[in-house]
């Protein structure tokens, strides 16, 4: 839902609750210029109660984060992704194009008679002659027809009345007038247009209309004019016609109800007190409406837990050529550039010693030309070692190096191992980069980790790809070689854990969660929450969890292997530590357990 859409439902919500508080405590009291304050109020709260912003105080207090996120949780809809499909109209678009081309010619309609009744109320101003009646300057309808005013302008047709009732619609339309009751009009004309759907508008339209009616009888009466006289006049106009419905006419419907409220008893004063009590309503609204954009919030965030997954997945495959990132990858970590985390670990002096090396800084390192001519170049200088390809070994390597404060590389080493060969091959098209532009914390140059994963893939039948989520700093880089016509099995590579079962790092079959990738990012939108403690103390970051899924898909040894924040961490590790059992992973057919590694990206709003 966008945002556009939710404040327009928002408004149309308030008007409903608004009009029966109003219905409920003011409709029945003497009080006309309350009741038209009151009314006044109800569409300007209703404009701009969605725009107010209480979020920090809602966050502050417990109970309201509480409330958020069981709003998050239970009332918003679940958010799935899911591979973009071949643009199709379904039912669920048409009937969404079919009610909005509904709601734009209601308001087309609506637009237009206003402007046509407002443009005959100027055609009259200019084509009626005017004239002074009783001190008061009228305009002279030229046919039959019921008095009105708009604004300063009353018209009216003095041989259709007597002296005693002209007199006392000149007292009727001077207060319409000098009251500019005519902005309440044109104020509920609007909201009609643009909520004609909304029946409650419209009621309340005609509650403004009907007040209006109220306060002008009621200074007819004050000034001295027979009750009785008025009221049969009222009902000798009750069949003339309104030059205009964008007016004041004097005999506006339903007399009956006008009639009822000039006989009523005044309503003793301390009823004026119960208009205070739309104010508690009205901040009722307020806080609620802050309590969904909190809610929003926290689910928007455990949406991009997954960072920008949603663009990679429906992003067109490029050519065999250019690297591209696997669509089974879930999470795709944030280009170097546009990291803006802080980095926790700071410096008060003047100037970083060498042997400090940062793994996220302000400015990150960056390759000559960019992320593209880096990729470009690791393509182009890998070569598929003749051993590997001998042995159909193939997999991903994930190599890991300082850029130092003058750009050059050093300490370069393999996180993750597939083979010797291809190891070293890594390795060496590494050492063999040029100087990269430095990273820079609070404009200085220091020394960065950065890392690179290279993928080394066979043509011809592939093993199945594994749905692993990345720890790298950019997108996989595949060498691909061309393999031997028999059929080989790539040799997983694993770890022995002293007498213990091995544990895999990479096996032909990986372990994948129940619903695969996109039950995953159903599972991590739903169950993360944002610590407070971490919003109070605008904590965010990304934190990577390693973990073992053993044979039987169970969950253990679950460590942090990059920590942000103490609270954010706890967080990371409560939410992996609840998953259901997963799928695991096979080597050769059989059950193994395999270790798994999972980033989760804080992102504050």
């Amino acid at each position: 839902m966008t945002p556009e859409l939710t404040y327009f439902l928002k408004i149309n919500v308030a008007i409903a609750l608004f009009y029966a508080f109003y219905r409920l405590f003011f409709y029945k009291d003497t009080f006309f210029h309350w009741r038209r304050i009151a009314l006044l109020s109800f569409f300007a709260i209703s404009l701009l109660y969605p725009l107010l912003n209480i979020q920090e105080w809602i966050k502050a207090h417990e109970p309201m984060v509480a409330m958020a996120d069981l709003y998050a949780t239970i009332i918003l809809p679940e958010q799935t992704v899911t591979p973009q499909q071949e643009p199709t109209m379904n039912w669920q678009e048409l009937t969404i194009l079919f009610m909005k081309i509904i709601y734009w010619s209601g308001v087309l309609f609506l637009a237009t008679r206003f402007l046509l009744q407002l443009g005959s109320i100027i055609r009259l101003h200019i084509q009626c002659s005017k004239s002074t009646i009783q001190g008061t300057r009228v305009h002279l309808l030229k046919k039959v027809n019921g008095p009105f005013s708009f604004f300063r302008w009353i018209f009216i047709y003095p041989q259709s009345h007597t002296e005693s009732e002209i007199s006392e619609i000149i007292t009727h339309e001077e207060t319409h007038a000098r009251q500019y009751h005519s902005v309440d009009v044109l104020i509920s004309e609007l909201m009609c247009t643009f909520c004609w759907f909304n029946p409650f508008i419209w009621l309340m339209k005609r509650e403004v209309r009907g007040n209006l009616e109220y306060m002008a009888d009621h200074r007819v009466l004050e000034t001295g004019h027979d009750s009785k006289s008025y009221q049969y006049h009222l009902l000798g106009l009750a069949h003339h016609k309104a030059a205009a419905n964008l007016s004041n006419s004097f005999n506006v419907l339903p007399l009956k109800n006008r009639i009822k409220m000039m006989n009523k008893r005044r309503t003793k004063e301390i009823g004026r007190t119960k208009y205070l009590m739309f104010l508690p309503l009205a901040a009722l609204l307020m806080i609620v409406s802050n309590i969904e954009m909190v809610a929003r919030t926290t689910e928007k965030f455990a949406k991009e837990v997954m960072g920008q997954a949603t663009a990679q997945v429906l992003s067109e495959p490029e050519i065999a050529t250019i690297p591209e990132l696997p669509a089974e990858e879930i999470q795709k970590i944030t280009l170097p550039q546009d990291k803006k985390i802080k980095e926790t670990m700071e410096t008060h002096s003047k100037s970083v010693p060498d042997s400090v090396v940062f793994e996220v800084v302000e400015e990150m390192p960056d390759f000559p030309g960019g992320m593209k001519a880096l990729m470009e170049y690791l393509s182009q200088n890998i070569k598929y070692p003749a051993e590997a390809h001998a042995k159909g070994i193939q997999g991903r390597v994930i190599v890991s190096f300082i850029v130092k404060k003058d750009g050059s590389i050093s300490d370069i080493k393999v996180v993750r191992s597939v083979d010797p060969y291809l190891d070293k091959e890594a390795e060496r098209v590494i050492a063999a980069m040029p100087a990269w532009k430095p990273g820079k914390q609070r404009g200085q140059a220091v020394n960065v980790r950065f890392t690179v994963p290279v993928a080394f893939r066979l043509t011809g039948p592939e093993p199945a790809k594994a749905e692993e989520i990345k720890q790298s700093d950019l997108e996989e880089v595949v060498v691909v070689g061309y393999g031997l016509k028999e059929d080989s099995t790539p040799d997983a590579v694993g770890i022995k854990t002293g007498d213990t079962e091995p544990t895999f790092k990479v096996v032909e079959t990986m372990p994948k969660f129940p619903g695969g990738t996109a039950g995953l990012m159903k599972y991590l939108a739903r169950n993360i929450k944002y610590p407070t403690i971490a919003q109070k103390n605008k904590e965010q970051g990304r934190v990577i969890i390693k973990m073992v899924v053993g044979k039987d898909g169970s969950l253990s040894d679950i460590k942090v292997l990059r920590s942000v924040s103490p609270s954010l961490d706890a967080e990371a590790i409560r939410v992996v530590g609840n998953m259901p059992k997963w799928e695991p992973g096979q080597q050769r057919g059989q059950a193994v357990a395999v270790e798994y590694t999972l980033p989760i990206v804080f992102r504050l709003q």
